[in-house]
C-alpha cells in the first residue's frame, strides 16, 4: 500500500458508523512458528487490539484456520470475538458456537491417503481437526516436502469430489476440509448480519483468499495481503511490522 492508500484508509476508518476488523493470526499478527503454541501475540499488539476493540461502532474479529481451543488458549487474555476452524466456529461475547453440520465421516477415507504421503515425507505431519485434516510439511526438507505436497494434492483432487470436500493449498501446509466451511462463508455470514460501511479484511495465506474473493466487488471493503504472491486482496502489505503499524493508526 502506498503512503495515499494508507491515508485513505484511515479517513474512511474514521468518518464510517458501523466498522469490521477481520484480521488473521498466523502470519498476519504473529510470525509463523514451527512449534505453534509459541506464536503469542507480543505485549505492545496486545495493547493495540484492545484499544480498537474498545473503540466506538468497531467490530474486531481474529480469524484464524487454527483449531477453535488452541486459539482460544493464545487469546484468552482479549476480550476479543473469534472465528476459528476455518469459520467453522465463532466466539461472541464469550461463548463458542458451532457454525456447520458435524459430518466427519469422510476423514476416514482422506487419513489413510494424507498418512501414506506423511510415512515418504520424514518431518511432515497430520492433524486432525474437528472439520477439517492438516498436512504440515514445514518441518520436512524444502524440496521433499514441496513434492510431497504436490503428489498429495494430485492424490486428494481424485477423491473429494465424491464428498463435497476442497483443499487449500497454504504456507507449507494442505488442508482438506467441507465445502460448507471456509472464511468466506463465514465473513459472508457476518456481513449479512449487520450494514457495514467500512470493512478491513487482512491475512497473509491461501486461506485468507476466499475472504478477499468474497469482499472483491465491495466499495466499503479494504482488503490487504500480507507478503509476496498472487492475491484477490486490493492492496498489499510487506510485513507484520506494516500490519503493526496500521493497527496503531487506526487504534488512536
Amino acid at each position: 500500500m502506498s503512503a495515499t492508500e494508507i491515508a485513505e484508509l484511515i479517513e474512511r476508518y474514521g468518518k464510517a458508523r458501523n466498522k469490521l476488523v477481520l484480521l488473521d493470526y498466523d502470519g498476519t499478527l504473529v510470525n509463523i512458528e514451527l512449534v505453534p503454541d509459541k506464536a503469542k501475540l507480543p505485549v505492545d499488539l496486545t495493547d493495540i487490539l484492545i484499544k480498537l476493540i474498545d473503540k466506538p461502532r468497531t467490530k474486531v474479529f481474529i480469524i484464524s484456520g487454527r483449531r477453535y481451543n488452541d486459539i482460544d488458549k493464545l487469546l484468552n487474555h482479549l476480550p476479543i470475538d473469534i472465528i476459528a476452524d476455518h469459520g467453522a466456529m465463532l466466539k461472541e461475547r464469550g461463548k463458542w458456537k458451532q457454525q456447520i453440520p458435524d459430518k466427519s465421516s469422510w476423514k476416514e477415507a482422506i487419513i489413510p491417503l494424507i498418512s501414506r504421503i506423511t510415512a515418504t515425507c520424514p518431518g511432515s505431519v497430520l492433524e486432525e481437526k474437528d472439520f477439517s485434516l492438516t498436512w504440515h510439511y514445514r518441518n520436512s526438507q524444502p524440496d521433499l516436502g514441496y513434492n510431497s505436497s504436490r503428489e498429495l494434492i494430485k492424490i486428494l483432487e481424485e477423491h473429494i469430489k465424491f464428498y463435497n470436500l476442497k483443499i487449500l493449498d497454504g504456507n507449507k501446509v494442505v488442508e482438506v476440509l467441507t465445502n460448507e466451511t471456509g472464511k468466506g462463508k463465514a465473513v459472508k455470514k457476518l456481513s449479512e448480519q449487520n450494514n457495514y460501511d467500512f470493512i478491513l479484511s487482512i491475512g497473509d495465506d491461501a486461506t485468507d483468499e476466499e475472504m478477499f474473493e468474497f469482499f472483491m466487488n465491495n466499495s466499503n471493503a479494504f482488503t490487504i495481503k500480507v507478503g509476496s504472491g498472487d492475491t484477490c486482496a486490493k492492496y498489499k502489505l510487506e510485513s507484520i511490522r506494516d500490519v503493526v503499524s496500521l493497527l496503531i493508526h487506526l487504534s488512536e
